[in-house]
């Protein structure tokens, strides 16, 4: 049930981002393809524009997501009164959703016309995004606690002899043996080690486990290593895009944009 909703989590995230992108392209198309120019001849301009209802809006409230996505996740990660707060990696994934989300609607706030510091700020938030992607790859290849703690190759190692041990002792099965079968085989294979229906699916799910985890402690030290790096190119982007955003926001408001307020 938990797997069910995690999956059905991910697939709502993927249909609101490609929505709001797919919408916003149908709405504004002509005029984004315009010369700057040219688009104040265009009837939607006073509703696309950067200060125009929709399009500061879109830069209001994806900034908003942008913030809450990066703050909440940041606090479910170091603060201690939010440690057992869910699952690290669902948090991970609802922060890359709301900056995903966020960064389209910023994205369609400068119209893809945009220069000086605002374009600083607006590749760092390209950047800061493609890595975190890359990012949540090098995540999810280390094991981690149910609390999102790291774990050493020692405890993925005694988590791996532990199921050995589960699939011998109580199921008969020689994990060095199946572990040369192939994927596609597998069922075959536990049918053949005259598995029952009923726990069938149990033991193909924990021998699949068995595998990853051999893959992982292969990977372990690697992964640890280029997550270490990561972090010196997505947090200095991340860095210079919040203080960017920051001027650019005390700009406007200096200036007396107020959007609907």
């Amino acid at each position: 049930m938990i797997r069910f909703f995690h999956r059905l989590s991910i697939f709502l995230y993927c249909v609101v981002v490609i929505a709001t992108t797919v919408i916003l392209l149908y709405i504004g198309s002509s005029y984004y393809k315009l010369s700057i120019e040219a688009r104040y001849f265009h009837p939607y301009h006073q509703m696309l524009d950067s200060g125009g209802l929709v399009g500061h809006g879109l830069g209001i409230i994806g900034t908003l997501f942008i913030l809450i996505g990066l703050f909440s996740y940041m606090a479910r990660k170091r603060l201690k009164i939010f440690s057992r707060v869910g699952e690290l990696k669902y948090w991970l994934e609802f922060h890359i959703f709301l900056c995903t989300e966020g960064a389209v609607m910023v994205a369609f706030h400068t119209t893809f016309k945009f220069g000086g510091i605002v374009s600083i700020g607006f590749w760092s938030l390209a950047i800061v995004w493609i890595s975190g992607v890359i990012g949540r790859f090098i995540y999810v290849q280390i094991p981690r606690t149910i609390e999102g703690r790291e774990l050493n190759l020692q405890e993925v190692k005694d988590m791996r002899e532990e199921l050995d041990i589960v699939l011998k002792n109580k199921y008969g099965i020689n994990s060095a043996e199946i572990n040369t079968v192939s994927r596609l085989h597998l069922g075959a294979e536990l049918k053949a080690q005259k598995i029952t229906r009923k726990e069938f699916y149990h033991v193909r799910r924990m021998v699949l486990n068995e595998r990853a985890l051999n893959f992982r402690i292969k990977r372990l030290t690697n992964m640890q290593s280029l997550f270490k790096y990561w972090h010196v190119i997505h947090l200095p982007f991340a860095l210079i895009m919040l203080i960017i955003m920051v001027i650019h926001v005390a700009t406007v408001l200096f200036f007396g944009y107020k959007w609907i307020f």
